[in-house]
C-alpha cells in the first residue's frame, strides 16, 4: 500500500512541477503545439520505462514522477510525448514478459 502512495505522491508532485515549466516556458495563451519537443518526449520514455518496467520502489517512484511531468503540462502540450512514452514502455513490458 505505502508503495502506491509513494508512486502516487511522486507522479502529482512530478504534474505540479511540470505545469509550472509549461507556464514559465509558454506565456502565451492557449496555443495548440503541433511540433514533436524532443526533450519532453525523452523524458516520458525514460519515466514510463521506470514506472512500468523497473519493479524497483525508488526507480519507479522517479519514473512516476517524470511522466507526471509531462503529462501535467498545459492543455495542447505534451499529449503527443506522452502516447509515445506509455506506448513504447507497453511494448517493452509485453516483450519482457512474453519472452520469460
Amino acid at each position: 500500500m505505502l508503495r502506491y502512495l509513494i508512486y502516487l505522491l511522486a507522479f502529482v508532485v512530478g504534474s505540479i512541477l511540470g505545469l509550472l515549466y509549461s507556464y514559465k516556458l509558454h506565456g502565451e495563451p492557449y496555443i495548440v503545439d503541433s511540433k514533436l519537443d524532443i526533450k519532453t518526449c525523452i523524458i516520458s520514455v525514460v519515466g514510463w520505462n521506470l514506472g512500468l518496467n523497473s519493479g524497483n520502489m525508488i526507480f519507479g517512484g522517479i519514473g512516476f514522477l517524470l511522466a507526471g511531468f509531462v503529462m501535467g503540462e498545459r492543455p495542447g502540450y505534451g499529449r503527443k510525448e506522452t502516447a509515445i512514452g506509455l506506448a513504447i514502455a507497453i511494448i517493452i513490458y509485453l516483450v519482457l514478459h512474453w519472452i520469460v
